[in-house]
């Protein structure tokens, strides 16, 4: 039988962003694999958890892609954004707080992330449109926080799926605007 990897880390990424701790024998299962199979392509939990970054990224990267945030208002740019997010919302709520991540060095993605969406916060300040006292990497990191905080909601059943681009775009936006003195 013919394992489709892209399936195992398509279902590993589902169930460990409803259950951080699951082992390896319950992703196997989510899989529809053995533990054997799934230890033929990934010789623990440390290679799944890396591969599961290498996807979280590259799926990542695609949303800034399809969310054109070097165009128009930005703003506008980073509520495309969050929606473009919807579809990698869950695994980038895991990758978040994975801490295996950050203990063995940074994954070169992430910088790239980082990098563009801090350009993005980075030209709203300079537009006049987010606050200048919060800085833009602190913006990001705001993002990536928000947008697995409305993952793991909608996923508890505590925001409608519909909702959550809406608030978290509010929220951070509430929070991020620059408002004129009166």
């Amino acid at each position: 039988m013919s394992v489709d990897r892209d399936h195992v880390l398509a279902e590993a990424a589902a169930l460990l962003t409803r259950k951080a701790t699951a082992s390896m024998d319950e992703i196997a299962k989510a899989a529809g694999i053995s533990r054997a199979t799934l230890h033929r392509h990934f010789a623990g939990r440390d290679a799944l958890v890396r591969a599961l970054e290498d996807l979280g990224i590259e799926q990542f990267e695609r949303a800034l892609d399809e969310a054109r945030t070097e165009e128009g208002d930005a703003a506008e740019a980073l509520r495309r954004l969050i929606a473009a997010t919807e579809p990698v919302a869950g695994i980038m709520a895991f990758l978040y707080t994975e801490n295996q991540l950050y203990e063995a060095g940074l994954n070169e993605g992430w910088n790239r992330l980082d990098a563009r969406v801090t350009a993005l916060f980075q030209r709203g300040q300079e537009e006049g449109a987010f606050r200048l006292e919060l800085s833009p990497a602190w913006l990001t990191e705001a993002l990536y926080g928000l947008i697995g905080a409305g993952a793991w909601a909608v996923q508890d059943g505590r925001v409608a799926a519909k909702d959550r681009t809406r608030m978290v775009a509010e929220l951070l936006l509430g929070g991020a605007q620059r408002r004129m003195k009166q």
